[in-house]
């Protein structure tokens, strides 16, 4: 137990002395970049302990979390996750991991964001012009995972978005790298993970204003880059019952610094229990949800659930099913 005390001592004293060298900049950097639906996470598992998952990626979820966790399960799986997001916005996202042999396996993933179709409005006709405009979002990417040592694993990730808002499309290439390692101190592993990492992006489209001004020419953004790093350990295993803990720092490039923490009760690989915070998180803060796996003839069927509070938005709550073949 000691040993585990003094690992999260230097991992807590690490994010202490980082914040005091890097400042809290996320005045100066809120609102530039897009791109945002790639900022949703996935999976009942990871948002209910409040998205510290780098550390913990060991199902299909990887896809999205850290493409180097693909390699630290031995099964073929199926994953689904549906997201009741604030404002009546559906958030899916549908992943497949095949692992082709014990030390390589790849992964393909589609991400979609859609809503209600919305009146247009201008100042003439405050309340509708009797036309609709649409919003929608898409992502495919590509997941390629190596583990190189019984210690160490990696992975890279190639995604292509597109983001549609009416006439106006904006299309974009970005890159995932992460990677995962298993200290040899008990159960304690460590994980970075880097997301969204591209060019700049800008819309192609014209729209017709008021007056018959045309306009074509579009200003230029930022994707969403994450950079996170994880540390997870079990504080307390036995045959019967085993709790999981992750801490997590992630750096956003459109805003501050933040940390989140999670915990995971486990009750003989069947029932789970999980609750995680998030710190300096504008509007977001406790997630709680809970997991089932019942263990099939044909497959194992885990099925996870998670609440997510916001101050002002409501909340969300995440379904995500997974298929172990």
């Amino acid at each position: 137990m000691k040993k585990y005390l003094l690992i999260l001592f230097f991992f807590s004293l690490f994010i202490n002395v980082r914040a005091q060298l890097f400042p809290v900049l996320g005045g100066q950097r809120v609102g530039i970049s897009t791109a945002q639906f790639l900022k949703i996470g996935v999976g009942g598992r990871a948002s209910a302990l409040g998205d510290a998952f780098v550390a913990l990626a060991n199902d299909a979820s990887a896809l999205y979390w850290n493409p180097a966790g693909l390699t630290q399960f031995d099964q073929n799986q199926v994953f689904f996750s549906h997201n009741s997001w604030v404002v009546d916005i559906d958030h899916d996202f549908l992943g497949l991991v095949y692992h082709l042999d014990a030390t390589n396996a790849f992964g393909v993933a589609i991400t979609s964001l859609r809503m209600q179709d919305m009146p247009v409005t201008t100042e003439f006709a405050p309340f509708g012009t009797g036309e609709y405009f649409g919003f929608s979002d898409i992502a495919f990417a590509i997941t390629y995972s190596r583990k190189m040592t019984d210690q160490f694993s990696f992975g890279g990730t190639v995604r292509y978005i597109e983001e549609t808002l009416d006439k106006l499309k904006m299309r974009g290439v970005m890159i995932d790298l992460g990677t995962y390692y298993w200290t040899g101190l008990g159960t304690t592993r460590f994980a970075v993970a880097v997301s969204n990492f591209g060019n700049q992006l800008a819309p192609d489209g014209k729209v017709v204003l008021i007056g018959k001004r045309e306009k074509s020419d579009w200003q230029s953004f930022s994707p969403p880059t994450i950079f996170r790093i994880g540390f997870a350990f079990e504080p307390y295993q036995t045959e019967e019952h085993k709790i999981t803990a992750s801490i997590q720092l992630n750096h956003p490039n459109d805003n501050s610094e933040n940390l989140v923490t999670g915990i995971e009760y486990n009750w003989q690989s069947i029932v789970y229990l999980r609750g995680g915070y998030k710190f300096n998180v504008d509007e977001q803060d406790y997630s709680l949800g809970a997991g089932f796996n019942v263990p099939l003839s044909i497959a194992d069927f885990t099925l996870d659930y998670a609440f997510s509070n916001f101050d002002r938005l409501g909340s969300s709550h995440r379904f995500s099913l997974l298929l172990g073949l």
